[in-house]
């Protein structure tokens, strides 16, 4: 009998056994995008992992209500509370309306998760479209002594809470005996805005009345409105990046404690990033890759899906080229084995079935699930019985093995004639001008490979990886 699901939790800091709250039912929050540029593939990398963990779940068999934000308003450039609006600086960068880069980006953002095979949320929603409950929500912190007015706004004052930032193990102590003078009018460095005044002489394009005056609501009050909306005061799992413990996460837990007494989930769960040379991928930057680069230098979108597989979400993973490389590989000939085995009716294997659970169900251990998917592929199991394996273990990889078709490459008319040229010189054995040929060949941007009795071409990658 296989492994019961096991799921590390961030807020215990321990592997627990996931049991639902509602047997059967697994209610489920993801944080979502902040829609003022496009996002890059470190980003998708948790937005894979909430698709991995949402494919364990219903292989477990739960039916799962994931909820995932849209963040189209109040996000600062800081977590400290200042700055800019990320949206309103985004707009002025793009020369658009905040609402327009709003309904740009978030397109984009879907069309990226429909290309990496992530399933839809089961409720997509946005910040904007909740200001209501959001005021709600900031109306009974106050009621209930958590919050006071400054000139700039509604804070939450997080020394009313004996056990602020117990998810992040913050030294409060620590944070306070080194705090700057200038903080403004809050009284604590921690103390976050729930809801930020438009300033004196300020034009904004997103703000709202309230009873505190017009202005916008926080980055932390939007996700614990709509959570609680959508799936209850304390629900199953909570998910977000690891840059989201020590702030947003722990002020989501710190808001709903102040409203309705719970840390709003049961399990609070977080995938870590995705670095190049070393440093952590952000828009902050100026430079980051996009899904389309990779798909303009003739990567299958897929293939990145299949490198996050390589590498546990609880481990920061390096992203390189040659990883890429290797993962585009090991795709195609994992997509050619299946497509060479004959679609017949028959069972998936129930050792492997339940070998492959056990992998999945030690806190998403999907590297280990995606050796025992290669066991298959080379194994002796019946042909038949092989792909139905494999195509059942494609519910969690998520990388359309079964509908994969070989395409084939149309070969330029002057290119066939290099690689028949190169043929004939081989035969004749006069490698020199084989060499030759294969050079042009090359430069053309075609590869030949020589096979027994022919030989096929294939065309070679352009950009970072091409020469290698």
């Amino acid at each position: 009998m296989p492994a019961p699901l096991q799921l590390y939790d961030n807020y215990t800091r321990s592997l627990r056994t996931f049991e639902p709250l509602v047997a059967g039912h697994v209610g489920f929050y993801a944080c979502g995008p902040t829609v003022y540029d496009y996002q890059h593939i470190g980003n998708h990398r948790y937005y894979m992992f909430v698709d991995l963990l949402k494919r364990v779940l219903q292989w477990n068999g739960y039916a799962v209500r994931h909820v995932m934000n849209i963040t189209d308003v109040g996000h600062l450039t800081s977590d400290a509370d200042t700055g800019e609006d990320k949206m309103e600086k985004g707009a002025r960068r793009t020369g658009k309306t905040a609402w327009e880069i709003a309904r740009l980006y978030t397109d984009a953002f879907l069309d990226d998760l429909h290309l990496l095979n992530i399933e839809d949320p089961t409720i997509l929603c946005r910040a904007t479209d909740h200001i209501r409950e959001q005021i709600e929500f900031i109306a009974d912190i106050e009621k209930n002594g958590f919050a006071y007015v400054t000139a700039d706004g509604v804070y939450f004052d997080t020394s009313k809470q004996q056990d602020y930032g117990y998810l992040a193990r913050l030294n409060l102590e620590g944070q306070e005996a080194g705090k700057r003078i200038d903080v403004g009018d809050k009284r604590h460095p921690t103390d976050f805005a729930l809801w930020k005044f438009t300033a004196p002489g300020e034009t904004r394009q997103m703000e709202w009345d309230s009873p505190w005056g017009r202005g916008y609501p926080g980055w932390h009050i939007e996700c614990s409105a709509m959570a609680q909306k959508y799936l209850g005061d304390f629900f199953d799992i909570h998910c977000g990046g690891e840059d989201h413990i020590p702030v947003h996460h722990t002020n989501e837990i710190a808001q709903t404690e102040a409203r309705v007494g719970t840390r709003l989930a049961n399990f609070w769960m977080h995938c870590y990033f995705l670095l190049s040379n070393d440093a952590k991928m952000a828009k902050s930057s100026g430079e980051f890759l996009r899904l389309t680069v990779l798909q303009e230098r003739g990567y299958d979108p897929l293939a990145y899906r299949y490198v996050c597989l390589t590498a546990h979400y609880r481990t920061q993973m390096s992203f390189s080229w040659e990883a890429l490389d290797a993962a585009a590989t090991a795709l195609d000939r994992m997509r050619r084995a299946i497509h060479a085995l004959p679609i017949e009716p028959a069972k998936p294997d129930a050792v492997y079935v339940a070998r492959f659970t056990d992998q999945i169900n030690d806190d998403l251990n999907v590297p280990r699930a995606l050796a025992v998917a290669w066991e298959v592929v080379r194994g002796d199991l019946p042909p038949a019985i092989r792909r139905a394996t494999l195509v059942k273990f494609d519910e969690v990889l998520g990388l359309r093995l079964a509908s994969w078709q070989p395409t084939e490459e149309v070969v330029p008319a002057d290119v066939q004639a290099l690689a028949d040229a190169r043929a004939a010189a081989r035969k004749s054995k006069a490698w020199a001008e084989a060499d030759r040929l294969r050079g042009a060949l090359a430069a053309a941007g075609w590869e030949m490979e020589d096979l027994a009795g022919g030989f096929k071409l294939k065309r070679l990658k352009t950009g970072p990886g091409a020469d290698r």
